[in-house]
């Protein structure tokens, strides 16, 4: 597969602008996780920011966002593994979200599933694991949306389940031409699409708005997803993700 190669001037004039709300799911132990080792509230305030002086610095124009939507900015630590539109190594923070919460409930499952793939001797989880979902309200007015001509004629690119190298090259040449956000499809979700948002300035509001309570379920069906209010459901089947890594899933496990 050939590599689409774009130079920061014609990249720069495909700018759109983006705005509107945008999904993300966190396990909902990001909080209360501290509060098993303390007896009081006052205790779990003073041993969060304790934790908070050991993380990564928050870039200053990030440091009035909640952390929900800063987290991903933190610099000063190497980011492990590459993202779709992030190297690997010491390199600047990306902020995915998805368009809908179908979407953001289908990356998920599918990053739930792929841990399941890679740790075949693990056991399936006996209860329902749950999670926080929450939107940001974005508003970008330079933006490149990889959905739209001229862009989109590279969707197996960017769209590719494994190979992120042309999405990092592009993401790359967005933050050179001055670009804070790449529109895309996502890889998940063929029916959705996904933001990668790449500095703080594009937040509209500082904190997260909307907030839900899901329960993902996973087993030897697929997985099961609940929100009770609003109440929704959505399910998974083992066939539901076309992606190399979990052809060889094995779906049969105890629990």
């Amino acid at each position: 597969m050939s590599l689409p190669i774009w130079t920061p001037d014609a990249l720069s004039s495909e700018a759109v602008q983006i705005e509107g709300k945008y999904w993300r799911m966190v396990e909902a132990q990001h909080r209360v996780s501290t509060l098993k080792v303390v007896d009081t509230l006052d205790e779990q305030s003073l041993l969060e920011d304790l934790i908070e002086e050991t993380k990564p610095q928050i870039p200053l124009e990030c440091r009035h966002l909640h952390y929900l939507l800063a987290t991903p900015f933190r610099y000063g630590s190497v980011y492990p593994h590459g993202s779709r539109f992030r190297r690997a190594g010491r390199t600047k923070g990306v902020y995915y979200a998805a368009e809908t919460m179908m979407t953001a409930v289908s990356e998920m499952a599918f990053y739930r599933l792929l841990f399941f793939a890679e740790s075949p001797d693990t056991p399936w989880p006996h209860d329902a694991a749950e999670y926080t979902a929450f939107a940001a309200a974005i508003r970008c007015a330079r933006a490149v949306d990889l959905t739209r001509p001229p862009l989109d004629r590279d969707e197996t690119a960017w769209a590719h389940p494994i190979d992120y190298v042309a999405c990092q090259n592009i993401a790359d040449v967005a933050r050179e031409a001055g670009l804070e956000a790449i529109r895309y499809r996502s890889a998940r979700n063929p029916n959705g699409a996904n933001i990668a948002l790449l500095t703080c300035r594009g937040f509209a509001k500082p904190k997260p708005i909307e907030p839900q309570t899901w329960r993902i379920r996973l087993g030897a069906f697929g997985v099961q997803a609940i929100c009770e209010f609003p109440e929704k459901r959505i399910e998974f089947s083992r066939t539901a993700f076309a992606d190399p890594r979990l052809r060889d899933l094995r779906w049969e496990r105890g629990r």
